[in-house]
């Protein structure tokens, strides 16, 4: 392919299916994700007579624990999809959705029911299970379901989008171009050559 028909057939390349945008959202959204998790997601409203700080904060780790391992999982799995083969990218496809999908899960059933996802840092603060008390939540379970959402998105675009990439291996565009007679190969590609008996020079 000559250098005019490559530019061309990079031009046809769809701006959300580079590597570099794909990736770098995929990273992006699990680090939100991450982030919501260290913020409040539930206020609650201690009865004053029972403690003497009636007011407690429930983090989104505390409040949904599956969040943060599931949002590191997938941040994990963005970044190797930038270096990952074809068949690979489908299976970090499948890890990233899995783990969007649970974040999405885990965040809805706090907004669903406050009340139970606060219960155990309840239980700490007063001493009794159980006990009822006034709570809301903030907007961050709100904003992991959206970023849960994106992600999965991401997921599912990425073996779509790993069509367009070019060849992901030194080892490939050397060999690739010494086959087209682009020109010299480095010392790595040279060895490798060499290691298959062929002749570099």
């Amino acid at each position: 392919m000559t250098a005019k028909a490559q530019a061309k057939a990079e031009v046809r390349q769809p701006r959300w299916a580079r590597k570099s945008t794909l990736v770098l959202a995929m990273v992006l959204l699990a680090f939100i994700l991450f982030g919501t998790t260290t913020q409040t997601w539930i206020d609650v409203r201690l009865d004053p007579t029972a403690v003497s700080n009636s007011d407690l904060h429930v983090p989104g780790n505390k409040a949904a624990t599956a969040v943060t391992a599931l949002a590191l999982v997938a941040l994990a799995g963005g970044l190797a999809a930038s270096i990952a083969g074809r068949i690979a990218r489908w299976i970090i496809a499948v890890i990233i959705v899995v783990s969007a999908a649970g974040t999405i899960l885990a965040a809805a059933t706090v907004l669903g029911d406050p009340l139970g996802a606060a219960q155990g840092s309840i239980a700490a603060a007063t001493g009794v299970s159980g006990g009822q008390a006034a709570v809301s939540t903030t907007v961050f379970p709100v904003l992991a379901v959206v970023a849960g959402a994106l992600l999965a998105a991401c997921g599912v675009l990425l073996p779509i989008a790993g069509r367009y990439w070019k060849t992901r291996t030194k080892y490939d565009a050397g060999r690739n171009g010494k086959e087209r007679g682009a020109g010299p190969v480095d010392e790595i590609d040279s060895w490798d050559s060499l290691s298959r008996g062929e002749d570099p020079t």
